[in-house]
């Protein structure tokens, strides 16, 4: 007897709160596993395909690097540095759902070096730092407006490490927010659905500009 196949969600589709897909990382030391994540409205995992392609630009940079996952949702990102060989990754996620799923993945994988929040990305950005990253993660639920404060942000209250990187994921057609010149862009692309860009932060740069 022929198992039924089941229907892939695809974006932008309607989905009931509570169901349940997957994301898959991509390489390191969890290549190859995959992992629960709720298919909830609004939630939308960065593509095997953009990941790839993200982790290549940064493959000398994340082993030992300090990363923090804002609208961390899946938490693809996070994990994958962490599979990688970043050192640690902070993962911030608004919904108490999704946080439960990112507590869940973190004991799968045994992640000890996953620091898992629920709370705001948005306010918990515009707070003094209590500690400095060296790979930031920012892609915010769309069409909400949420890229320019957390930038501003995270540029102003001290959350970057001397030499940081910044990915930055919007939707197609828009401009990004204005970067200063302590950030030079690295790499940029787009898909059908997606903008995506790498940015280097320098700090001697922005200091010496005051």
């Amino acid at each position: 007897m022929k198992q039924k196949r089941k229907t892939p969600v695809r974006r932008g589709a309607a989905v009931k709160s509570g169901d349940v897909g997957e994301v898959r990382i991509i390489g390191g030391d969890w290549g190859g596993r995959k992992l629960p994540v709720l298919q909830a409205e609004g939630l939308r995992p960065t593509s095997d395909r953009v990941r790839e392609t993200l982790f290549n630009w940064l493959q000398f940079e994340v082993p030992g690097a300090r990363c923090l996952d804002l609208f961390a949702g899946s938490g693809a990102l996070g994990f994958e540095a962490l599979s990688r060989g970043a050192k640690s990754c902070c993962f911030l996620e608004l919904s108490a759902e999704n946080t439960r799923q990112l507590q869940a993945n973190r004991q799968s994988l045994q992640a000890d070096q996953a620091e898992i929040h629920q709370t705001d990305s948005v306010q918990w950005i515009q707070q003094q730092s209590s500690q400095a990253f060296d790979i930031v993660f920012i892609d915010p639920p769309f069409h909400k407006g949420l890229l320019e404060p957390v930038w501003q942000g995270l540029l102003q209250n001290g959350w970057l490490a001397e030499e940081a990187w910044i990915y930055l994921e919007q939707e197609n057609g828009l401009d990004w927010p204005e970067i200063p010149e302590s950030c030079s862009l690295y790499r940029e692309k787009k898909t059908s659905q997606v903008k995506y860009a790498l940015f280097h932060y320098q700090a001697r740069q922005a200091e010496s500009r005051i």
